[in-house]
């Protein structure tokens, strides 16, 4: 096999996860700025949504940041009234974020999201789990290989 054939850029699986991912902040853009919301910030309210109250670190574990970028991420929609961040009773050093009235009212308006997205993938819900399943399988085994 020559160069030519081994390094073709429309054969890499990498860089096809990566396009997609440049597409899908372009389609997600217009309608999160509705939400006045960008992407990392969308997911963090997805996060609280499902379980209010989680420490900042258990919400960088889920999202896979680090702190250093989730905490003004936080301060951010915490200025927006969406989140308040309060220390830990139990443990000070534990900063937990909690919705607001207002960020737990977001979540209506966020509701429809999913089904935008899916519309324009042109896929049915079947085909997207299929294909969420395989990525993240991919993902977790990359994950694997460069842990200790």
């Amino acid at each position: 096999m020559s160069n030519d054939e081994t390094l073709k850029l429309d054969d890499f699986l990498c860089f096809a996860v990566y396009s997609a991912n440049h597409a899908f902040n372009r389609v997600y853009k217009p309608i999160l700025d509705r939400l006045n919301l960008t992407y990392p910030q969308y997911l963090a309210m997805v996060t609280l949504w499902a379980e209010d109250g989680v420490t900042v670190g258990q919400i960088g574990e889920r999202l896979m940041l680090e702190t250093n970028t989730l905490t003004p991420l936080l301060k951010r929609l915490e200025s927006a009234g969406l989140v308040r961040r309060v220390r830990d009773v139990a443990d000070e050093r534990q900063v937990r974020i909690h919705l607001t009235e207002k960020g737990r009212a977001l979540r209506q308006e966020a509701e429809g999201i999913p089904g935008k997205i899916g519309a324009c993938i042109a896929r049915d819900h079947e085909a997207i789990g299929m294909l969420t399943d395989e990525l993240t399988s991919v993902r977790n085994t990359l994950l694997a290989r460069i842990k200790p």
